[in-house]
């Protein structure tokens, strides 16, 4: 992080934690602090490894795991 008062260092994480809120918290009930855990441990697999982005065209992150083409 920066000096103070410099919003660039945070603008992937504020993008990140508006994802999670709108497509996991605002979404579910939870019943304790223990499934809400369980919920953001699965969210952030699923978040990292099988969503679908536009950025990517369409492709999940796991796009790095397809070989090049020849």
């Amino acid at each position: 992080m920066s000096r103070k008062g410099n919003c660039h260092d945070n603008a992937a994480m504020e993008s990140f934690f508006g994802v999670l809120k709108s497509e996991f918290f605002y979404l579910n009930k939870f019943d304790s602090v223990d499934t809400l855990r369980a919920g953001l441990v699965d969210y952030i697999h699923y978040y990292n490894h099988e969503r679908i982005k536009l950025k990517l065209k369409g492709l999940s992150p796991d796009y790095r795991t397809q070989p090049l083409a020849a």
